[in-house]
């Protein structure tokens, strides 16, 4: 039997001063305190463990306190911290570009470094707006998004969500307005949507879209084939095509980017969560010379006028570089085949109960829909699986497993088991 949950003093002391991320801080309870955390497992202050079943967000692709990550970090902190990356620069930066650009979709050339997914989602945002301005075609500044998105929760990332159920809808009286639509999922639907495009394409920028996978928008599923198409009625239409890959990037879907399984080269691409291997906040939005180029002049009102102060910080840069190393020196896209096997196998056992609308598998990504979407539900599941001594977090009528591709096969049958005892309860 577990241990009776204790409080340490730390947090009922510190609670009264913190504000939660998407939580109603009225009703809200404590949080569960972590004190260590390895492989998949975290461990509470009590001494209880859970197996996390969300990779703190899908960024912990290596699980947490991998030795080598540690090792570089830690190297790296022994020789430079941060510097400021404007006028200077390091090593670990320059690295970390250059292996980007040599693993990415082809045809993407420069990185720009920022400190979150959603940082990087306003940066592209920005090149594509002033790649047009700069090409004397300033009414190209609205953009294109789809029902089910999510891209941040920055002001221009929350523009581009769902306006009707995204989680942000209660601002956009403040927020710019953009273009909305479904994604397509037949020949009409792409010859409507080339149709909107035809009347539209004079004002605008871009087409943000997460390829593959809509992720905090419903954990919603799309071919190769529907990227492939929007990319080329992007072309045609004139409009850049920004691949939103922040949860799909580094092998969540199955390959190292969504977008090389629709086989296309995005104009603009965003990274982040998975880029360090959950060890540090970075993220990276890349660019293809054609949109780097458009900057270039004898005026400094045509370049990029963005810089965060920590930008390319040399400890997240080192922890990016060794996370890619892993990639390279362990197995861990046939780790994912793996994983999506054996969530294929083991999920669709869920299909029979009452409650399932929907079992779905995409690479390292479980999804089981379901019929009652109250949040007291939600809350209660989320209650019922840290019983189950398991950290998964459903939300919205989803609960989805996204673990670290390091998870063993007992650890992931731990999770699918409970996720089938606690929908059958």
């Amino acid at each position: 039997m577990p241990k009776p949950y204790k409080t340490p003093e730390w947090e009922t002391e510190g609670f009264n001063h913190i504000w939660l991320p998407y939580t109603q801080m009225q009703t809200a309870s404590l949080p569960l305190p972590v004190i260590s955390a390895n492989g998949v497992r975290l461990t509470l202050a009590n001494g209880r463990e859970l197996i996390d079943g969300i990779a703190s967000w899908w960024c912990t692709c290596h699980g947490y306190q991998h030795p080598h990550l540690v090792k570089e970090i830690s190297s790296q902190l022994d020789k430079l911290a941060h510097v400021m990356f404007a006028g200077l620069a390091h090593e670990p930066a320059y690295t970390l570009a250059r292996r980007l650009v040599s693993i990415g979709p082809k045809g993407l050339s420069r990185v720009f470094f920022s400190d979150s997914g959603s940082i990087a989602v306003e940066v592209a945002m920005k090149m594509a707006a002033q790649f047009w301005s700069n090409r004397k075609e300033p009414d190209k500044r609205k953009f294109i998004c789809f029902r089910n998105g999510y891209h941040g929760d920055t002001m221009g990332g929350m523009s581009l969500a769902d306006p009707e159920t995204g989680m942000h809808r209660t601002l956009n009286h403040y927020m710019p307005e953009q273009y909305v639509f479904d994604i397509p999922n037949s020949r009409t639907d792409l010859a409507a949507l080339a149709e909107s495009l035809e009347e539209i394409k004079e004002t605008v920028a871009g087409l943000v879209i997460e390829p593959l996978v809509q992720a905090a928008g419903g954990m919603k599923f799309h071919s190769p084939e529907t990227v492939a198409e929007i990319h080329q009625l992007c072309k045609e239409h004139q409009i850049l095509f920004i691949a939103d890959e922040i949860a799909t990037g580094f092998g969540r879907t199955g390959s190292m980017f969504a977008c090389l399984e629709a086989d296309i080269t995005p104009d603009i691409m965003c990274l982040g969560k998975a880029l360090t291997g959950g060890m540090m906040g970075l993220a990276a939005t890349l660019a293809t010379e054609e949109v780097f180029e458009a900057f270039l002049s004898d005026r400094l009102e045509t370049a990029l006028m963005h810089g965060p102060t920590f930008m390319a910080n040399p400890l997240a840069c080192a922890a990016a570089n060794a996370s890619l190393d892993l990639f390279e020196d362990e197995p861990r896209l046939a780790q994912i085949q793996a994983i999506e096997t054996q969530l294929q196998e083991e999920l669709k056992r869920c299909h029979k109960l009452g409650n399932v609308t929907d079992v779905r598998v995409k690479g390292a990504v479980g999804v089981v829909q379901l019929s009652n979407t109250s949040g007291e539900y939600i809350l209660a599941l989320r209650q019922r699986f840290i019983k189950e001594s398991v950290w998964l977090r459903p939300f919205s009528d989803v609960v989805y497993i996204m673990p670290a591709f390091t998870i063993s096969t007992t650890e992931l049958t731990q999770l699918t088991d409970a996720v089938f005892k606690v929908l059958a309860a």
